[in-house]
């Protein structure tokens, strides 16, 4: 266990790389270079959706950043990704010209992901990410979501075979991430991808499964493991991420780590993922923070009694490293 790879997400940081800014570039390397001398050898990056309409024409951009950390000497350094669907590129809409938008995009962020050298490319691909549906004005819940939802699920499934079939060809697997039904309305829970993944063929479609919404969205710990077998017997187990239900600080928080960490372990061998969401200005609303920011160095001014967001990323990397020295129980 102690040879894992310890991923940090850049949600500590930002949800925009901007890769065509060399300046902004130069953050980014030191971050990293920091972040690598506390023990994390890689990073998941956010790919920012762009208005230009042209998603295809992001990629020689990400080749760029690639290039410019390599020549910072941080070619070991690996890379995934996080990819959220928006409205405009939905694969669930009922509107063939946005489900073929859809698919051109997220086509587009597996190049991306490749131009990076990464493997992963996760996060809320499905349905557009905290998007809840109306009807007549009036939101859906309940049973009305659930049938609301069924043929949406049942139309995207087609697509999902063209992009797990792109994404066999550039060596990406594609992660489903369920999200907790606090932050949008499907897929809520690791069995609702699963199911959806019955219809869609090969493995490099699978599922993203993450602590903090495994707490909040759950069916139950029987459920997970059950889960958790599933995914790996049909080989979509694609990425785990670590983190708290408040998403802030990993080492003291709400994790039942025995319970998360005993099912994967013997059937996962990729990285592991610490997922912060810090108190940036993009987060506020949709997550609702009311914790304060953990200070970025060199970009905040020390706050007295409030860790820099280093100090919390180092002791999440201790606190994890301590659970996987813990020995397995399952």
């Amino acid at each position: 266990m102690s040879t894992r790879d310890i991923y940090l997400s850049f949600f500590m940081f930002t949800v925009n790389l901007h890769p065509d800014d060399p300046q902004y570039t130069e953050v980014v390397v030191r971050h990293m270079r920091e972040l690598r001398d506390i023990g994390y050898t890689g990073f998941d990056v956010p790919v920012f959706p762009n208005g230009t309409g042209d998603p295809q024409a992001e990629v020689p951009r990400y080749e760029q950043l690639r290039k410019a950390l390599d020549a910072a000497g941080l070619e070991n350094v690996g890379l995934t990704t996080n990819v959220a669907t928006t409205p405009a590129c939905d694969p669930t809409s009922l509107d063939p010209e946005k489900r073929e938008a859809a698919l051109a995009y997220l086509k587009s962020r597996v190049d991306i992901t490749a131009a990076l050298r990464g493997t992963i490319m996760a996060g809320p691909v499905l349905f557009p990410y905290n998007v809840f549906p109306t009807l007549n004005g009036v939101p859906l819940w309940s049973d009305a979501l659930q049938d609301w939802l069924r043929p949406r699920y049942d139309i995207a499934r087609p697509l999902f075979d063209r992009l797990g079939a792109y994404a066999e060809e550039k060596g990406v697997r594609v992660a489903i991430e369920p999200v907790d039904h606090w932050e949008t309305p499907a897929p809520n829970m690791v069995r609702d991808v699963l199911d959806f993944l019955t219809g869609v063929q090969g493995p490099h479609i699978g599922v993203c499964v993450d602590s903090s919404h495994v707490v909040l969205g759950s069916s139950g710990p029987e459920a997970y493991r059950r889960d958790i077998r599933d995914a790996a017997e049909q080989r979509r187990l694609h990425y785990v991420q670590v983190s708290p239900p408040d998403r802030g600080e990993v080492a003291d928080s709400w994790i039942p780590w025995r319970t998360f960490l005993d099912p994967i372990l013997p059937e996962y061998d990729g990285p592991l993922l610490i997922e912060v969401f810090n108190a940036i200005p993009a987060f506020l609303d949709s997550l609702r923070l009311t914790r304060r920011k953990f200070w970025i160095p060199g970009e905040d001014e020390p706050v007295a009694g409030v860790p820099s967001a280093y100090e919390v990323a180092e002791d999440a990397i201790r606190k994890l490293r301590s659970e996987l020295a813990t020995p397995h129980t399952a």
